[in-house]
């Protein structure tokens, strides 16, 4: 029995209809039954940096809705996910476990034929994994997934055999910004309108469905922000088409300033795209009488850089300057895999009408493996003993509660094996963050993240440091014996 669960009362829910038009484009008290089962709809955005919103500070970038989403609940100021890269983080996401754990360490390749090596058709999230959308679909909850899933193409990894009643969207990585191509009721279809849009409407037929018995969960996987990002709707766009961009680092050497410009104004032209989708998915919750029976998450599969340290993208980064650095054995000119905290945080903002208070800003770090066990307790739902989860449930702070010591340690891990080859082992401390490439030893990297924020200045080598890196390192080893990293057994390091 691969399911483990306890089930309580199912709240009966009346939806009405109420839809709203796609957006054309160019190039009360909760009951205490109610606080016990209520709806979820989670939010989950593909590449939105923790700097993509208005709320994180970012003056450029406006975000209405995103920011009233976060005064009217709690939002996270350092919330990291462990792998920065789409497959292994969704991975991490649906079972609270590490990429290594998983067997996926780097984005699932179903089509492009990799530099350093070829497609992974193969390769999906093992069912032999117990995922919290399987345990809360079985405690009575209807479960429903719209959008993205890239955790495996194959039969055995599909999302209605991981958990989810339903499942309108792709299986693969990528889609189109615009025309996609969505899998609906097991075949695939085409439609017109921009993807974000449609994703939306698919969103909103379900949730103004007449017919539900049960408490819903949806889980809606957005391609967006995602590149590439043209062609925008012409509001989205006309925001910051000309837009004076102001450059994350202009003093970085060699910037291709012009380049970064461009990008950040369609990126952010995005970005805005998902914020008037947002308020279609709120209001469509105020119009149908449910928002106070309907808990919202909002957040990203990970994060995002645009000029910030001279690349662009995420984990698997991209130099963006006039001149790049020479290629070496294993990374490709061009190339920049990293492990900086701008491909690693992301937004995480949950609203919860009568148990989560307005307007809380938690600093505590958390990570997107704290989802798991922080959902099932939301669903009053309990994790098997045999279930080995990573995460720690969120739902202490919250409610504001009493906490003892809150460790604000990160510890992340990322193997490129498409267009690099590395084997990244990171450990973050609110002080410190050590980076080690096992496979590539002259790319050690130490940041003192309270000097120095935005991680501009590597001190692995500077003289003076060699205890506090023995010190992170050892907590490092540790947590790779922990999880039984594979690559602990080639590791010349004594653990």
């Amino acid at each position: 029995m691969r399911f483990y669960f306890f089930s309580f009362n199912i709240v009966v829910l009346f939806l009405v209809v109420n839809l709203f038009s796609s957006c054309t484009y160019s190039e009360s008290k909760n009951s205490e039954e109610t606080l016990r089962r209520p709806n979820i709809i989670f939010i989950l955005t593909d590449d939105l940096a923790y700097w993509g919103t208005g709320h994180s500070g970012n003056t450029q970038l406006k975000t209405p809705t995103l920011d009233r989403l976060a005064s009217e609940g709690a939002r996270f100021s350092n919330f990291f996910v462990p792998t920065p890269v789409c497959s292994p983080a969704r991975a991490s996401l649906m079972t609270s476990r590490y990429g290594s754990e998983v067997g996926i360490t780097d984005w699932i390749n179903h089509y492009w034929d990799a530099t350093l090596k070829g497609t992974e058709p193969d390769l999906g999230l093992p069912s032999k994994y117990t995922t919290w959308a399987e345990i809360i679909q079985q405690s009575g909850y209807e479960t429903a997934l719209i959008g993205k899933w890239h955790l495996g193409k194959n039969a055995e990894y599909h999302p209605t055999n991981q958990g989810f009643d339903m499942f309108t969207g792709f299986l693969a990585g990528g889609n189109k910004v615009a025309n996609p191509t969505l899998e609906i009721k097991g075949k695939d279809s085409i439609f017109s309108g921009l993807t974000t849009d449609i994703l939306t409407d698919e969103a909103i037929k379900y949730l103004t469905r007449k017919d539900r018995k049960k408490p819903f969960f949806l889980s809606l996987n957005y391609r967006a922000p995602h590149a590439p990002w043209l062609p925008l709707c012409e509001e989205d766009w006309a925001k910051y088409k000309e837009l004076a961009i102001k450059l994350p680092q202009p003093e970085y050497p060699k910037l291709d300033s012009l380049e970064v410009i461009r990008r950040t104004r369609e990126y952010y032209g995005a970005i805005a795209g998902l914020d008037r989708n947002l308020n279609r998915i709120l209001k469509t919750l105020a119009d149908t009488k449910i928002e106070q029976h309907t808990i919202v998450i909002f957040t990203s599969d990970h994060g995002y850089n645009i000029g910030h340290n001279g690349i662009w993208h995420k984990g698997n980064g991209h130099w963006i300057l006039k001149e790049n650095p020479v290629a070496t054995e294993n990374i490709p000119k061009g190339q920049r895999p990293n492990m900086y905290d701008n491909s690693l945080k992301v937004p995480a903002i949950v609203k919860w009408p009568g148990v989560v208070k307005k307007n809380i800003k938690i600093s505590n770090t958390a990570t997107i493996l704290d989802w798991y066990p922080t959902l099932l307790q939301m669903t009053n739902n309990l994790i098997h003993d045999s279930i080995t989860i990573r995460g720690r449930n969120l739902l202490p702070l919250l409610q504001e509660k009493e906490m003892p010591v809150w460790n604000d340690t990160v510890y992340g891990e990322y193997s490129t094996h498409h267009q690099s080859m590395t084997h990244m082992r990171m450990l973050r401390t609110s002080e410190w963050k050590l980076v080690m490439d096992y496979l590539n030893t002259d790319r050690h990297e130490l940041f003192n993240l309270k000097d120095d924020p935005l991680e501009t200045t590597n001190i692995y080598n500077v003289p003076g440091h060699k205890k506090i890196i023995k010190e992170l390192e050892d907590r490092l080893l540790q947590q790779m014996k922990a999880i039984e990293d594979p690559l602990v057994k080639t590791l010349k390091t004594s653990l």
